[in-house]
């Protein structure tokens, strides 16, 4: 909960509560080839996650008994207000889309083994449908859960060998935060992200260790006590996706 008492509560545009998720559902199994797929939608927001599960490693990994995850994300063209070029067709992967892409990797291999993995390779393809803000945090949260089914698949094929050390190590969750109207709220849709004095993107793992924070003030400097308390929205998000990625994943999946 944040400090702001509730006689200065400014009412969000979607009627939340400051520390209030949007709807936040995982349709796993959504593509029937992928060893691993969830639809993750965080209110509008919509990401695609498809893991696919490979022998083999890149070749500067061969013979180090190691195995390699890593991620590629995209927005289709009319996931927006107006339609964007696909990247393939400009002939170049825009500076946002490689950073996202990258963000998405290092979350996840943060809460791998990738030795226990053994030499394999997992890929992340995490598509926008439909853009509402927090489309990058969305992914990391949504990728986990197309891991976690893609490493079962690993193992259940056999592809992974079975050792008492377990391929995840953890979960791996990620919400947005931010000052809007002075106010520091929870996982801002685009109406809120635009207009943000202060932007923060946070990934934690399930037992509350930090990955990544990457926060801006767009125009007014944030204070300490104002870090703090996004901070703190951000662990209580990010539980509380926790603990939705662990009942999705909990579910019967058809076909395993």
């Amino acid at each position: 909960m944040t400090n702001t008492s509730a006689s200065t509560i400014v009412p969000r545009a979607d009627g939340r509560a400051p520390d209030e998720l949007r709807e936040v559902r995982f349709t796993r199994g959504w593509l029937d080839s992928a060893e691993g797929s969830v639809l993750v939608e965080f209110g509008a927001t919509r990401v695609l996650c498809a893991a696919s599960f490979t022998q083999g490693v890149p070749r500067w990994r061969k013979g180090s008994g190691q195995g390699w995850v890593t991620a590629e994300y995209a927005m289709l063209p009319r996931s927006t207000n107006t339609r964007s070029d696909r990247e393939s067709i400009k002939g170049r992967v825009g500076g946002r889309t490689h950073e996202i892409s990258r963000l998405i990797g290092r979350s996840l291999r943060a809460i791998i083994d990738v030795s226990a993995l053994g030499e394999n390779t997992i890929v992340l393809d995490c598509d926008v449908l439909q853009a509402d803000g927090g489309t990058r945090t969305a992914a990391i949260t949504g990728a986990y859960v197309a891991l976690a089914d893609a490493v079962a698949w690993g193992v259940a094929q056999g592809a992974i060998a079975t050792r008492s050390t377990p391929v995840l190590t953890d979960s791996v969750a990620a919400v947005s935060v931010g000052i809007v109207d002075g106010q520091p709220v929870l996982d801002l849709p685009y109406v809120e992200d635009v207009a943000a004095e202060t932007d923060m993107n946070v990934v934690v793992t399930g037992s509350g260790g930090f990955v990544e924070v990457q926060g801006t003030a767009e125009r007014k400097p944030f204070e300490r006590h104002e870090l703090d308390e996004l901070l703190d929205l951000a662990v209580t998000g990010t539980a509380k996706l926790t603990e939705l990625q662990r009942t999705a994943l909990a579910a019967p999946l058809a076909g395993r």
